[in-house]
């Protein structure tokens, strides 16, 4: 295989892993984050795991970022077959205290800045007719969670997204999925309280915060050949707490 993947936030957590994964699956990996010294560091652990890595810098809440970033990978490093939008961002108030600057920037971020993401590998996909589109969503987007109106409608609006660009885009055999990831131990997470982590913990039917890894391997199978006849879909990698 010699095929070239991109994820956005690739620098930590989720996207990391999700890297790591689809380069022990045999895919070269294009690393996209705003910062590109953490990038590196990953770059450097998939180059000693024998893999091939790119590191792009990449604002999702700047079209013309994302339009140039997108640009580079492909002339420098390949045509993009697969696409993960891990990266996002949470400015968490009360839906009475947020203010309009942190709802647009969550909103821009996540759910825009994925969109115009898509919209850069779409004609490229379709003239080969193949590709693979992975949302990064969040079991909240399916559940609701007060104080992160602002977070949950960019993860909602994910989810709807995939569901429309599945019926767009599945004729030229180019799949569109989501993957909905629990409480997973990330730098989001290790901000809670102790307190607070056994309290969500009870909610979760598996007893445990989830890992990075976990959610990769989701990826990695929607990513592949294997997983042809999925679009349209949300896996849930939640241990249980949010079941449909």
């Amino acid at each position: 295989m010699n095929r070239i993947a991109l994820v956005t936030g690739a620098s930590r957590g989720i996207g990391r892993a999700c890297a790591l994964e689809l380069v022990r699956a045999g895919y070269r990996v294009a690393l996209a984050a705003r910062q590109t010294d953490k990038l590196e560091e990953v770059a450097a652990e998939v180059r000693a795991a024998g893999g091939e890595a790119y590191v792009v810098a990449l604002d999702l809440a700047s079209q013309e970022s994302i339009k140039a970033g997108f640009a580079k990978v492909s002339a420098e490093f390949g045509r993009i077959e697969v696409l993960v939008n891990n990266a996002g961002m949470t400015k968490d108030n009360l839906a009475l205290r947020m203010k309009a600057d942190d709802w647009n920037l969550v909103l821009q971020t996540n759910l825009s800045g994925a969109f115009f993401c898509i919209q850069q590998v779409i004609s490229p996909m379709m003239k080969e007719r193949w590709g693979r589109i992975i949302n990064i969503a969040s079991v909240v987007g399916q559940s609701g969670n007060p104080g992160q109106a602002n977070y949950v409608a960019s993860k909602a609006g994910l989810l709807g997204l995939t569901k429309s660009l599945a019926q767009e885009l599945a004729s030229r055999n180019i799949t569109v999925n989501a993957v909905a990831p629990g409480f997973i131990e990330t730098d989001m997470t290790n901000v809670l309280k102790d307190e607070q982590k056994a309290r969500i913990t009870q909610a979760i039917p598996m007893g445990r915060i989830g890992r990075a890894e976990e959610v990769a391997a989701a990826v990695r199978f929607l990513a592949s050949d294997e997983a042809s006849y999925i679009t349209g879909n949300v896996i849930d990698v939640n241990g249980g707490m949010y079941m449909r």
